[in-house]
């Protein structure tokens, strides 16, 4: 599966339980809400580290750059 369509789905699951967790009227459904957001984040966090892990292994650095652009 493709890793942008993993990392939209899950963000949109976040925004679906703060939603949900907005309306929810007792603290155990606060509560689970809470849980859940905690463990997407931790889940979308594994893709932003693979992406970053990534991007510092082609040797790419922005600081690199000059006027002229990327030098190859």
């Amino acid at each position: 599966m493709d890793p942008i369509k993993i990392v939209d789905e899950l963000s949109s699951q976040i925004l679906a339980t703060l939603k949900v967790m907005s309306k929810a009227k007792t603290p155990e459904e606060r509560l689970t809400c809470s849980k859940t957001v905690k463990n997407l984040s931790d889940s979308i966090s594994v893709f932003f580290e693979l992406i970053q892990g990534i991007s510092s292994f082609d040797g790419y650095d922005e600081d690199d750059e000059d006027e002229e652009g990327i030098p190859f």
